[in-house]
C-alpha cells in the first residue's frame, strides 16, 4: 500500500484470498465491488465510500502458481472501527471471481494511527536529542530552569518597602517570615505561598503592620547568626511563633520534609526567649570542704591545711575548681578599606538579581551565572580568582572555592564556615 494512505485512513484490513483459476487484480477488484454492491445499504456502499473518500484505493497483490491464485488484499479505511469490521466481513462474504470459485478470509485490521504515533515518537526523540547535543543542557536543567522562571513569577513585592513576597499574603490569615529572598523562592518553591522576607535585619512597618492583623512566624536559619536575628526582630515588632531550620542549614536550602518538620516544631517567642535565657550548666562532682585549723608547726609558725578525708582523691585539693568551659571562636574575617573599596559597588550591583559574577586575578569579569548553578559550574571556570554573588555563602560553596585555591568569595550573609585560603567576606 502507498505511504499515502498510512498517512491518511484510520485503519487497514488485510484480507487473504485464494482463487481457483488464473485471474488479474482487476478481475479481484470487480468481484469485491460488484458482490459487495447492495449488501450493506447505500450508505455502506464502497463506489459511495470510495468517491465520498471513506475507503482509500484497494491495493491487491496477487501471485498465480499451478493454475490458482492466491495473495492478500489491502483495504484502507477512514470509518470508524465498528463500520470498518463491518465493511470487512462484506469482502469477506465474497465467493466468486468471474467463474473462478474464491475463498476470502480476513487476516488482520490494524490501526494505522498507532504506527504514525511510533513515527512521531521517534522523530520526537530524534529533535531532543539534537537540541540537547547542539545546547549542551539536560532535560533535567531545562525542567528546573522552567520550574524556576515559574517560581519566579510567583514571587511579588509587597508594601512601600517592596519586600519579596508570596502570592497569598493577603489571603492567608498565618504569615511567615523569613530573612531574605532566596528564602521566599525556596518556600514558594515547596507550596508555601503566605511567606514574606524582612530583607535586612530591621523590621520594616509593612511586617509590623501584618502582625497586627494576622499571625506571624518567624523562620530562621538553624545558626547562631539566625538566632541573633531572630532576638534583634523580636525586640523590633510583634511575632507569635519562632521555627527554627535544622542545626547548619538555612532556609533556603531547605527540602520540603524539612521546612514541614521545621514549621510543625514552632515555638511561642516567649518560649524561644526563655530558652535562650536559660545558661547552660556543666555538672561536676566536687569535693566537700572541711573547716580549716590553724596548726603550729616549728620551723614556719602557723599554717593553714585542710585536713584530707577518706573519699577525697589524693590530689583533689591540688586541682583549681572548674568554673566552666571557654570555647575558643573563630577569629571574624572583616574586609580591609581597599577590599569594600573594590567588591561592594559590584555586590549592590548584584542585590536582587540572584546572580554571580566571577573575576580572574586582574579583576577582569570572567563570567556572570545563576546562584543556585554556582557550586556545580564552578569547577569548569579555570581562571577564577574571586566571586561576587547575590547570596549566602554555604558550607559547601567555600569548601569548592578552596579546592580551587580562590581567593575571594563575597557574598551578602555568610553560614558558620571555618576559617582557611579562601578569603570570605560580607558587607
Amino acid at each position: 500500500m502507498a505511504k499515502t494512505y498510512l498517512n491518511t485512513t484510520k485503519y487497514l484490513v488485510k484480507i487473504t484470498f485464494e482463487v481457483q483459476g488464473v485471474v488479474d487484480k482487476q478481475d479481484i477488484i470487480g468481484a469485491v465491488f460488484g458482490q459487495s454492491e447492495g449488501l450493506l445499504g447505500e450508505e455502506m456502499d464502497l463506489k459511495e465510500l470510495q468517491k465520498n473518500g471513506k475507503i482509500g484505493r484497494i491495493e491487491v497483490f496477487p501471485t498465480t502458481d499451478k493454475g490458482v491464485t492466491a495473495g492478500e488484499l489491502h483495504l484502507p479505511s477512514s470509518l470508524d472501527a465498528a463500520q470498518t469490521a463491518l465493511l470487512a466481513a462484506a469482502v469477506e462474504s465474497v465467493d466468486k471471481v468471474g467463474p473462478c470459485e474464491a475463498k476470502f478470509v480476513i487476516n488482520s485490521m490494524e490501526d494505522t494511527r498507532s504506527k504514525k504515533r511510533e513515527e512521531v515518537k521517534d522523530r520526537a526523540k530524534s529533535l531532543l536529542s539534537k537540541f540537547l547535543t547542539n545546547t549542551g543542557s539536560t532535560a533535567t536543567q531545562l525542567s528546573e530552569e522552567l520550574r524556576e522562571n515559574a517560581r519566579t513569577l510567583s514571587i511579588k513585592t509587597y508594601g512601600k518597602e517592596k519586600l519579596p513576597a508570596g502570592p497569598e499574603i493577603d489571603s492567608s490569615d498565618e504569615i511567615i517570615v523569613v530573612e531574605g529572598r532566596a528564602d521566599v523562592i525556596n518556600l514558594i518553591k515547596n507550596s508555601y505561598g503566605n511567606v514574606i522576607a524582612m530583607n535586612g535585619s530591621q523590621i520594616p512597618q509593612t511586617i509590623i503592620d501584618l502582625s497586627k492583623a494576622k499571625t506571624i512566624t518567624l523562620f530562621i536559619d538553624g545558626d547562631r547568626g539566625g538566632e541573633l536575628n531572630a532576638r534583634k526582630a523580636i525586640s523590633l515588632g510583634k511575632f507569635d511563633f519562632v521555627a527554627k531550620a535544622p542545626d547548619g542549614k538555612e532556609v533556603e536550602e531547605l527540602v520540603r520534609k524539612e521546612i514541614n518538620q521545621a514549621l510543625a516544631k514552632k515555638i511561642t517567642v516567649k518560649e524561644f526567649m526563655e530558652e535562650k535565657r536559660t545558661p547552660r550548666t556543666i555538672t561536676t562532682t566536687r569535693t566537700p570542704r572541711t573547716t580549716s585549723t590553724l596548726t603550729r608547726t616549728p620551723r614556719t609558725g602557723f599554717s593553714s591545711r585542710t585536713p584530707r578525708t577518706g573519699f577525697e582523691p589524693r590530689n583533689s585539693m591540688r586541682r583549681p575548681p572548674i568554673r566552666g568551659l571557654r570555647i575558643p571562636r573563630e577569629p571574624i574575617e572583616r574586609a580591609s578599606p581597599e577590599e569594600v573599596l573594590k567588591f561592594k559597588p559590584v555586590l549592590e550591583s548584584l542585590q536582587g538579581t540572584l546572580k554571580a559574577k566571577i573575576f580572574n586575578k586582574e579583576m577582569k569579569e570572567i563570567k556572570e551565572i545563576q546562584v543556585r548553578d554556582l557550586v556545580n559550574s564552578l569547577p569548569e571556570i579555570k581562571e577564577a580568582d574571586s566571586i561576587v554573588f547575590d547570596g549566602i555563602i554555604t558550607k559547601r560553596l567555600a569548601e569548592q572555592a578552596e579546592t580551587q585555591n580562590i581567593s575571594y568569595l563575597i557574598g551578602v550573609k555568610k553560614g558558620s564556615i571555618k576559617k582557611g585560603k579562601t578569603k570570605t567576606l560580607t558587607m
